[in-house]
């Protein structure tokens, strides 16, 4: 079911009480409606199943009705409650009724405080999210109202999505003050402000958990081929089952397709993407484990952090004992078996790391005093990556 919510201001009102100023809007090259509501004019041209009017106690609710035909008593006793700002839900029962039975669908009345402030912003979403059901489908008409109200309108939309289930299909606003030398009123669709949003929050959700992945359907939908997108996720996948390998050769293969890619959105935020995978670009394994190890710790994921940091150790004396293969798990074992007897260090994290793997006590009392505060945690694992690769002693990175 499509709904339109659509907010009634008090408008200007003149001595003869007009309300709006009547203006044709255009949809399209075909569709033009000329109106002094703009709400109308767009439940018309999208032909919705449901009309939810919103407005405050002092909107201009007299006009409106009295515009759609209601008759003179009606129109006073809501004229006078307009002008005391008391309009309530039975003086708008009636009109409403009339108004459903002209388009043919059930209109809702919402009255809302003014939004002046967080109280009665919070009050409003919560109104608006009992007003819709899950799996709705949600067109908002943001022309009237109060000048701050399309902004409440934007947190509304990506609420209503969030909490309440709904689909918003778009964003329309009657651009009254771009009107063109016919006189006619554009109709803007803003729902790609919401789709700016979907990327911040990506951005979000790869900085509290490094998943990149999220990008991957942002992306497809601004244009990028499937298989490049489906690529990122992939790597995604793989770095976050510590397959750091597989990640890097499917980022290497996908990495030009998010440098080129010329999608507008993709565009606004590709650097930052860049920016986010570049761990990739390291010379070898060990660089590749060691920025993963810091990417992490940085974002508190300290599981991740001890485990890479672990493995990049762990490929370094691979190399160093000359195992060929550092991909095998036996040879991975035999290089910590070496390494962990000349290597104190090397124990530790693994005991922290097993800590964190496994939920149980460390081994040590030292180890289990680190992990009981966050602060020392992060510390402990700073300091052990310094010395299991201090500066010149051979490390890549």
């Amino acid at each position: 079911m499509t709904t339109l919510i659509s907010f009634l201001g008090k408008g200007r009102l003149d001595a003869q009480r007009t309300g709006y100023q009547e203006t044709t809007y255009r949809f399209s090259a075909d569709f033009a409606r000329s109106v002094a509501w703009f709400g109308l004019a767009l439940a018309e041209h999208l032909k919705p199943q449901r009309l939810i009017l919103v407005g405050t106690r002092g909107s201009m609710w007299d006009v409106f009705f009295e515009r759609q035909g209601n008759d003179d008593d009606e129109v006073l006793r809501l004229m006078e409650a307009t002008e005391r700002e008391a309009v309530t839900p039975d003086l708008l029962d009636l009109p409403r009724q009339r108004l459903a039975d002209q388009l043919g669908i059930p209109v809702v009345c919402l009255l809302i405080p003014y939004a002046r402030d967080t109280a009665e912003q919070v009050h409003i979403l919560h109104d608006l999210a009992a007003v819709v059901c899950p799996g709705e489908r949600l067109c908002l008409d943001l022309t009237h109202g109060f000048r701050h109200l399309p902004m409440l309108a934007l947190v509304a939309a990506r609420y209503l999505e969030r909490v309440a289930g709904v689909e918003i299909e778009e964003l329309y606003y009657g651009a009254y003050d771009m009107r063109n030398s016919a006189g006619e009123t554009p109709v803007l669709p803003l729902r790609g402000l919401l789709t700016m949003l979907d990327w911040v929050d990506a951005l979000a959700t790869y900085d509290k958990d490094g998943d990149y992945g999220v990008f991957a359907p942002l992306l497809a939908a601004d244009g990028m081929a499937t298989g490049s997108a489906q690529g990122l996720a992939q790597a995604a996948y793989f770095e976050r089952t510590s397959n750091p390998v597989a990640a890097q050769k499917v980022l290497n293969e996908v990495f030009s397709a998010v440098d080129e890619h010329p999608g507008q959105l993709g565009a606004l935020f590709r650097e930052t993407l860049k920016e986010r995978i570049s761990w990739f670009r390291g010379a070898q394994r060990e660089d590749w484990e060691l920025s993963l190890a810091a990417a992490y710790l940085e974002r508190r994921d300290y599981l991740r952090a001890a485990t890479f940091l672990y493995e990049a150790f762990i490929t370094r004396a691979c190399k160093q004992q000359g195992l060929v293969d550092p991909d095998g798990f036996g040879n991975r074992k035999r290089a910590y078996k070496a390494a962990s007897k000349t290597t104190p260090k090397l124990r530790q994290l693994v005991d922290l790391r097993n800590a964190l793997a496994h939920g149980v006590r460390p081994h040590t009392a030292e180890s289990e005093r680190v992990l009981a505060d966050e602060d020392r945690l992060r510390s402990r694992l700073q300091g052990l990556r310094r010395a299991l690769f201090p500066p010149g002693a051979g490390s890549t990175s």
